[in-house]
């Protein structure tokens, strides 16, 4: 069945080179949207220069072409739309949705990530403050393709979120429904880490007006200590010359009933079989994040 109207996209962070764990996210995306006769498209999220790897952003690119990867149209990156970003936040400053906090992480600390609301009726200037949205005493719930139902009380378990931080730079959460609401994007297939952030980033869509995607979560991959596969961790990056094995355990790792055939396949032609026999379906059920584990 063919989809022209699907938009899928991969949106790496520049904080440093692609890992098995990215591959795995990337593979998911890519094949979901192909699969279909869908758009794939490519968007650098480098929202924080100071964490940015020098050289990270052509490194990505570049693996990923190696790897048989093709993306439609340009490529987007975050640091080309801060105007759009802060048009946004303006309005809503202007309309009393968004206020400036001053809080310390200190002040924080004690609440376990879920804002207090403070500096929510104190009036403080934007000027070196960090910006938050009000968020409703209300329950958001979507239902992931893999995970099932997800829900969160935004106002119990997150409070009021911040959308630029007090150092400048605009935070994920507004950036990413912004982009994909610009970008024209249906379907979000991304990593279980992400799963929590998504009821706040369906408050920003009813926001802005914007029609709900559909959400695919897939299982993280985590290293022998729990700690799953990323930059943070040093995970080591995917080698030029491994693009078929790594594509084939990527597969498997997604639940793709994939063949000791495909050993000798050039990287497209792997991706092509991923093509022609992506089930999403088969792709692992994770209860929580933390049981997100592919060994």
């Amino acid at each position: 069945m063919k989809s022209p109207s699907y938009i899928g996209r991969f949106a790496p962070t520049p904080s440093g080179y692609l890992h098995f764990g990215s591959l795995v996210a990337a593979l998911a995306s890519y094949l979901d949207a192909r699969a279909v006769g869908g758009k794939w498209l490519m968007r650098m999220e480098d929202l924080d220069p100071p964490r940015e790897e020098p050289g990270a952003q052509t490194a990505i690119l570049n693996t990923l072409e190696t790897y048989g990867f093709e993306w439609d149209g340009e490529l987007v990156r975050q640091s080309d739309r801060h105007e759009a970003y802060q048009d946004i936040i303006n309005r809503w400053f202007s309309y009393g949705l968004a206020y400036a906090c001053t809080c310390s992480r200190k002040q924080l600390e004690d609440f376990q990530g879920i804002y207090p609301g403070f500096c929510r009726n104190a009036g403080h200037s934007p000027d070196n403050a960090a910006i938050r949205i009000r968020v409703p005493e209300l329950e958001y719930r979507f239902e992931d393709r893999v995970q099932g139902e997800f829900r969160q009380h935004l106002g119990r378990d997150v409070g009021d979120f911040v959308i630029k931080r007090r150092d400048g730079f605009y935070a994920y959460q507004l950036a990413v429904v912004l982009d994909d609401g610009w970008q024209g994007v249906t379907d979000i297939v991304r990593g279980a880490d992400l799963l929590d952030s998504t009821p706040r980033q369906l408050y920003l869509q009813e926001l802005l007006g914007l029609p709900q995607p559909r959400y695919l979560h897939v299982p993280l991959i985590t290293q022998p200590d729990g700690h799953k596969l990323g930059k943070s961790y040093r995970s080591p990056p995917l080698p030029v010359d491994q693009a078929t094995p790594l594509l084939m355990r990527a597969l498997r790792a997604l639940g793709q009933p994939v063949t000791d055939e495909l050993s000798f396949a050039t990287p497209r032609e792997v991706l092509g079989w991923g093509i022609a026999h992506w089930n999403a379906d088969l792709i692992p059920r994770v209860a929580s994040i933390e049981e997100a584990r592919i060994d």
